[in-house]
């Protein structure tokens, strides 16, 4: 089975195809995700992936402090998510599934670590699309992996970081839509 480190690039490439995707007038698009317009998603996974080779790199989130904090893009958003996610993503190679960081809640296995990666990318990747208006069938090996991470997980995930709303009742057997739904973004 493709472990959620080596199924980052992929992710990676659909989120970034959509980074590429948005046009100068639609940063300020509002995104399914509520509190966060386009540009402001986009800097999120930017500032996400900008903590990943320090922390990869031993460097704990106290390390670290507040440099990622507030606007990460500047003037060139795509250029910031284009060093950000290569960097990131040669950590995350250079990286094993048993290796450890230190993050906010403590010690975490990288595997862990790179499956919050993978759905975040993968998540916000649907959330870019409907944001731009673009195509926005996600990398189904992807979908298929993190749905099987967060049915797994989604107690946990709701409590620990409140990030997801609740789930959206729907009628469909696409792993997608049943992906969207337990995360609490509607499909439809």
């Amino acid at each position: 089975m493709t472990s959620a480190r080596e199924l980052l690039p992929l992710a990676a490439d659909s989120f970034g195809r959509q980074v590429h995707a948005v046009a100068p007038s639609a940063w300020t698009n509002d995104t399914p995700d509520t509190e966060w317009t386009v540009r402001d998603l986009v800097n999120h996974l930017v500032g996400e992936h900008l903590w990943a080779s320090p922390l990869l790199a031993g460097q704990s989130v106290r390390d670290i402090g507040d440099r990622f904090e507030g606007d990460v893009l500047g003037d060139d958003p795509m250029a910031a998510w284009d060093a950000a996610i290569g960097a990131s993503l040669t950590a995350f190679a250079a990286a094993t599934d048993d290796d450890t960081v230190v993050l906010s809640y403590g010690p975490t296995p990288v595997s862990r670590y790179a499956e919050e990666m993978l759905m975040d990318l993968t998540v916000h990747a649907w959330d870019l699309a409907r944001g731009i208006g673009s195509d926005d069938r996600l990398d189904q090996v992807c979908v298929e992996h993190v749905l099987a991470y967060v049915e797994a997980n989604i107690d946990g995930l709701r409590g620990y970081t409140g990030m997801f709303d609740a789930e959206v009742a729907i009628d469909s057997a696409d792993p997608q839509d049943r992906l969207l739904a337990l995360l609490g973004r509607d499909p439809r």
